[in-house]
């Protein structure tokens, strides 16, 4: 049962991570490979905060909130112009700079060897020091995440980043500042991977560079993508079926070293699967091939 809460509990925060990227490329039509940056940022900050200050994870939260979406807004605001390959090349080149500081800064994360004995969840009076107690808490942030990007969605703002995925230059002349919609829902999509990366940070009680790569960016892009991108459940779906799969792999007997190669291989296959017969994804009403189309 401890196996199955710790599955659960991973799951959950994939569902954040894929529901922070579906806000910024399922429903504004803005596509980003530097969910991850977002989500290392989360968690390091966390844990740097709860280790070398001993703070409340409630106050470290709030502090990696506001600190990742001063990045984010810095980021965002510099490629609300750009066209979507520009910023696309853009949110890459972050994930690549952040990785590297995260490598590289070992004063403060400890590079490569990565930062140990991150402390349990207390918040609350309550203690978050076992697998069932973090699904608990996990689900409250990831419902929490759910309803924001239904409440997103259903508002005016959400049927302005709808018009803008649509047709960008009919928003632009419906008088629609649309570098300002973009970079908003840009901060909102990254306040939430950085949460899920605090939930990570404490949770595994230990974080190093290697789980915030470009690759991690791709797997939540492919979460997106196999899910359905542009659907509320795309994400749910999506992470429950990828992070799911190599945990099936297991229980065939196949050796560790062999199905971690064949998991990035039906990873591959299943993204050019889907790609060219269902681009919309399992639940999806939106095709990432619009991209490539947009004048």
């Amino acid at each position: 049962m401890n196996y199955i809460a710790q599955i659960i509990v991973i799951i959950e925060i994939y569902i954040m991570l894929g529901i922070s990227l579906n806000l910024v490329g399922g429903y504004s039509g803005i596509l980003t490979l530097c969910t991850a940056a977002f989500y290392g940022l989360g968690a390091y900050i966390c844990a740097i905060m709860a280790i070398n200050y001993n703070t409340n994870f409630a106050i470290n939260v709030v502090i990696t909130c506001v600190s990742t979406g001063i990045i984010a807004f810095m980021v965002g605001n510099q490629g609300k112009r750009m066209c979507d390959e520009h910023f696309l090349f853009l949110t890459v080149a972050f994930q690549i700079i952040i990785s590297c500081i995260f490598k590289n800064w070992i004063a403060l994360t400890k590079g490569p060897m990565g930062i140990t004995g991150i402390p349990n969840i207390y918040i609350f009076g309550l203690n978050f020091d076992s697998s069932f107690d973090f699904v608990l808490l996990a689900g409250i942030f990831c419902g929490f995440s759910f309803w924001v990007c239904m409440w997103i969605v259903n508002s005016p703002f959400g049927r302005i980043l709808k018009t803008i995925r649509e047709d960008e230059v009919f928003a632009l002349a419906g008088g629609k500042n649309v570098g300002n919609y973009k970079v908003i829902v840009f901060v909102v999509g990254s306040l939430i991977a950085s949460v899920a990366g605090a939930l990570y940070a404490h949770y595994i009680t230990f974080i190093d560079p290697s789980s915030f790569t470009v690759m991690e960016s791709i797997f939540i892009l492919s979460i997106v993508i196999i899910g359905g991108a542009g659907s509320l459940w795309g994400p749910v779906v999506g992470a429950v079926v990828l992070v799911s799969l190599p945990e099936i792999l297991r229980f065939v007997g196949m050796p560790s070293s062999v199905a971690a190669n064949l998991r990035q291989i039906i990873y591959g296959a299943l993204l050019v699967v889907f790609m060219m017969w269902r681009p919309q994804g399992l639940l999806g009403q939106y095709s990432f091939q619009k991209l490539s189309t947009k004048e």
